[in-house]
């Protein structure tokens, strides 16, 4: 509140005739510090997740979730609400794009449905890799215990990643990950089967949990964006995946 151009905090203060009085908006919220923006447009946010972090709330989190935090950002943004395209696993980090109207909410969501969005993740797994290369295809199924498994039924959901082994080490070993299909849980699934689970994956049989956490990072994120332009968004794996032998 300012009158006559001066600030003023006491809402008992006197006026007279005459004087101008001005009532400005409240400043914009600040982009949530927790989170770091890759891009921003008036249509889409671009952010690169940290592990440990939701992307949507769970029954036991409903706070601490990237959704929220980018949600009240957004809601200072006159006209603009924010939906959820894709989401990441809690541990895992990296690249996610959320829209910020309900017309790019339907063009991100059909290319994910068609299938022409690039999705590349860099995961360090336990063992050798037998194999430089490969594609994983198999059918998931969400189990008793809510873990996704692959399964020989035909209700499963078809998953299909492609792989590359970039760098075998003593007891590690560095691959790249591009997924044609996005079930739940696929890459982390997947690779157990392989006999390589992503180490800190102890749900999925890894015995190494050196970084407290599951070393799988989304690196590459592309689709077709407003205006018809491709956008193609990378963040290197953290340096600390260097460290595992």
């Amino acid at each position: 509140m300012r009158v006559n151009g001066e600030v003023v905090r006491r809402g008992d203060d006197a006026v007279a005739g005459g004087d101008l009085v001005e009532l400005g908006a409240p400043p914009p919220p600040a982009f949530p510090s927790a989170l770091r923006r890759i891009f921003e447009d008036d249509e889409i946010v671009v952010i690169d997740k940290l592990s440990g972090l939701l992307t949507v709330a769970t029954e036991s989190e409903r706070e601490r979730t990237v959704y929220r935090m980018l949600a009240q950002y957004v809601a200072g943004q006159r006209g603009r609400r924010l939906f959820i395209v894709h989401r990441l696993d809690r541990d895992t980090s990296g690249l996610l794009v959320f829209a910020k109207s309900p017309m790019a909410k339907r063009a991100l969501q059909s290319q994910f449905a068609a299938r022409t969005v690039d999705r590349h993740y860099i995961a360090v797994v336990e063992g050798r890799v037998k194999e430089a290369s490969g594609v994983l295809k198999s059918r998931l199924r969400v189990d008793g215990s809510l873990r996704v498994r692959p399964t020989r039924r035909q209700e499963g959901k078809e998953a299909i990643t492609t792989y590359r082994l970039l760098e075998q080490r003593k007891d590690s070993a560095v691959v790249h990950l591009s997924l044609t299909t996005g079930r739940r849980g696929q890459i982390r699934a997947q690779l157990a089967a392989l006999g390589n689970p992503i180490v800190g994956d102890e749900d999925y049989g890894s015995r190494r949990d050196p970084l407290r956490r599951v070393c799988l990072h989304a690196t590459r994120l592309s689709f077709t964006g407003p205006g018809n332009r491709r956008l193609t968004f990378d963040s290197p794996p953290p340096s600390a995946f260097a460290k595992i032998q």
